[in-house]
């Protein structure tokens, strides 16, 4: 089984939990660059984030800079040729169904059909207070949103959903996606997220599990699906520890995966041994050229070696 591998892209949200220095200052050249070099070093996959608004008392640890998804990927999108665009994720019960149809069909159809739509239910209750939508309902709005949106993404120009909170009919909508099925891309790892991907998603986009804690919630997602009578493919995902190909100079932190390609290559493995299909990387960097030298070097050295090995068990 061969491993794919994407990025969450700097720049464009810069939370504590992750972002570097050197993003502060950062901005659409770099966005460019890195979405370029990603783009030429095979990842299957670009992301950005979705948050509309920070209250004050979140805005010191998550910070105020959250670019929009769907501007964002269109912008990466003209400028890239293969890689595909994925909302990491789309906070989509903030919006009416067919809002969000139209911005992700027309992103899809105008960069040929490259759009992955992850969604996820949301955890800022002052944005959801803002927006007039009950923070306390997320999940039952998502759960219906889901079904609504795999309505409005489909191949009809006039999609039909009656649901208890949307109701539409005979409202056209193009350009229509350019793919047949926009993939739908679950995000979250609390008991209710992982039943929502297991049950309505294309894929399940984890956040946070530590690679020991993966093999159970796969299970549990296997086992739900079957309970269920689906055996359609699912896309398992998984985000992978800080990387740093090579040995640094500098202090990457204790957890960041540092070697040579055999090494990092040897412990990645080890998620496709769990049944993870696509792994989320990050490197660790002082700035845009050390992590294109990045990108470009996994890439080249150490992507080859993630399907060639062998179905290493998890170290």
């Amino acid at each position: 089984m061969s491993l794919a591998y994407g990025i969450q892209l700097p720049v464009q949200s810069q939370s504590t939990i992750y972002a570097e220095p050197w993003e502060a200052d950062a901005g659409p050249a770099d966005l460019v660059a890195i979405a370029r070099a990603a783009d030429r070093a095979g990842f299957a996959y670009v992301a950005g984030c979705d948050h509309v608004a920070i209250p004050r008392r979140l805005a010191e640890a998550m910070s105020t800079v959250w670019y929009d998804p769907v501007a964002t990927l269109a912008h990466l999108a003209a400028v890239t040729e293969r890689v595909r665009l994925l909302a990491h994720v789309a906070v989509v019960g903030l919006r009416h169904p067919l809002v969000t149809a139209k911005q992700y069909a027309t992103l899809d159809h105008l960069s040929g059909g490259r759009l992955i739509l992850g969604v996820g239910a949301g955890h800022v209750r002052e944005e959801f207070e803002a927006l007039g939508v009950d923070f306390e309902r997320r999940g039952a709005v998502l759960d219906e949103t889901l079904d609504a949106l795999g309505a409005a993404l489909g191949e009809e120009e006039f999609p039909v959903h009656h649901g208890k909170l949307y109701d539409f009919e005979g409202l056209g909508q193009r350009p229509r996606p350019a793919q047949a099925r926009v993939p739908l891309w679950v995000g979250g790892s609390s008991p209710a997220a992982v039943r929502r991907a297991a049950l309505k998603g294309d894929g399940w986009l984890p956040q946070g599990d530590p690679r020991e804690r993966l093999p159970a919630q796969i299970d549990r997602i296997r086992r739900l699906r079957a309970e269920a009578g689906i055996d359609a493919p699912l896309t398992i995902g998984a985000i992978a520890e800080p990387l740093y190909v090579g040995v640094p100079d500098w202090d990457v932190g204790r957890r960041t995966l540092t070697g040579t390609p055999e090494a990092l290559a040897r412990s990645l493995r080890a998620y496709r041994a769990m049944g993870v299909h696509q792994i989320q990387v990050r490197f660790r960097c002082r700035g845009r050229a050390e992590l294109t030298d990045q990108i470009e070097a996994f890439g080249a050295e150490v992507a080859p070696l993630l399907s060639d090995g062998p179905q290493d068990g998890p170290s």
